[in-house]
């Protein structure tokens, strides 16, 4: 049988890097050639499929900002690779690759996979630009474009809000690999016994201000409560405001700030943190909080897309549904003094991922999605 081809378009940084790579790296190379158009300098390291194999990629002007001319540049230029490598199926990834892929499909008609990876929109609270990104996307949703949601919240709200037709509307859960299995490296960095943790840039998305004044509630009733707060990279437009919050709050004592780091070193302090809390105001479907459930760590988080798909209230967590900080610093102190609640939770937490979010038995669905929408 001749292989399926899929062409991935994407700006592969963060949590979309991860995501195509942990696809190329485990979909079976047998029957599925992946080939991968993204932006120029967005990743250096190699991408390689199921037999370690280098797969052929093409780097093109695809950037997260707006730029008319660059982007009309990059629509082009895949619009002509499209033509020439005519794959069966095109898979795009965030938004700004489902633009690409979706416009340069206007000139080679197949299929265009979306998953966006949380979209656009839900990065403005309201307003014109809101208005704006939405617009957008209902307006591509029209051009060859099936939703492949990350999560079923991130379906339900292309259905409600896009306007996709269910049954244009699929699901592929992000996934991933037993982190179990994984080589994982001790950080250079001293942390105290005891601590939480989190994932995640200081960002309108991730929301860093509410976990700081959760820390502050937490400080009253836990004087020895540390934060492990890691992912605080280049691009973190909301670091100055948290770190004069922590100062205001006093809470320099409380709080360990840690730049982007290595996976397994990140995976070695999430291991040994007591729990894993989010307080993002949207999300895909997080890789960071999966990767908390692999490693068994029960998880305090915000009623928000992705996070509501992964933690069931009082099963493997606490969803805080109003946002309120009083709560999410109440419902932290519960299960930090409660080790039979927290081993319970745990025990439901690696159980969840098991049954839902492993990468070795998913992956083969995916499979199947590629070939049904394909043009064979």
């Amino acid at each position: 049988m001749k292989k399926l081809k899929v062409v991935h378009i994407l700006h592969s940084v963060g949590g979309v890097d991860v995501s195509l790579r942990l696809i190329v790296e485990n979909i079976n190379s047998e029957n599925v050639e992946s080939i991968i158009i993204h932006g120029i300098g967005d990743t250096k390291k190699p991408f390689k499929n199921n037999q370690g194999k280098q797969v052929k990629e093409y780097m093109l002007p695809i950037q997260r900002e707006i730029s008319p001319l660059k982007d009309l540049i990059a629509i082009w230029k895949t619009s002509r690779l499209l033509r020439k490598e005519k794959p069966d199926v095109v898979h795009a990834h965030s938004a700004k690759g489902g633009i690409i892929a979706r416009a340069a499909s206007i000139f080679y008609k197949t299929k265009v996979l979306h998953t966006p990876q949380a979209y656009s929109y839900l990065s403005e609270p309201k307003g014109f630009k809101r208005t704006l990104f939405l617009g957008i996307e209902k307006f591509f949703k029209r051009i060859n474009s099936v939703l492949l949601a990350s999560s079923n919240s991130e379906r339900n709200r292309g259905v409600k809000e896009v306007k996709y037709a269910p049954e244009k509307a699929l699901l592929w859960n992000n996934c991933i690999v037993p982190i179990e299995e994984m080589d994982f490296q001790e950080p250079e960095i001293s942390l105290p016994e005891n601590y939480i943790c989190t994932v995640g840039r200081p960002s309108f998305q991730k929301n860093i201000e509410m976990m700081i004044e959760v820390l502050h509630e937490l400080k009253k009733q836990e004087p020895e409560i540390h934060l492990v707060l890691m992912g605080v990279g280049e691009y973190s437009p909301n670091k100055q405001n948290v770190e004069r919050m922590i100062e205001e709050f006093g809470l320099e004592e409380q709080v360990t700030m840690i730049p982007w780091i290595e996976r397994n070193k990140i995976f070695s302090i999430v291991k040994r943190a007591q729990l894993y809390i989010s307080t993002a105001r949207y999300e895909g479907l997080p890789y960071s909080i999966i990767e908390a459930l692999s490693l068994g760590k029960a998880c305090v988080v915000t009623d928000c897309d992705g996070n509501r798909d992964l933690i069931v209230d009082g099963i493997n967590g606490y969803v805080i549904a109003d946002n309120s900080v009083e709560m999410m610093a109440n419902r932290i102190f519960a299960l930090l003094k409660d080790d039979d609640l927290r081993n319970k939770f745990e025990q439901n937490a690696q159980k969840r991922f098991e049954e839902h979010f492993n990468i070795r038995k998913n992956i083969h669905a995916l499979e199947e999605i590629y070939f049904k929408l394909s043009k064979r």
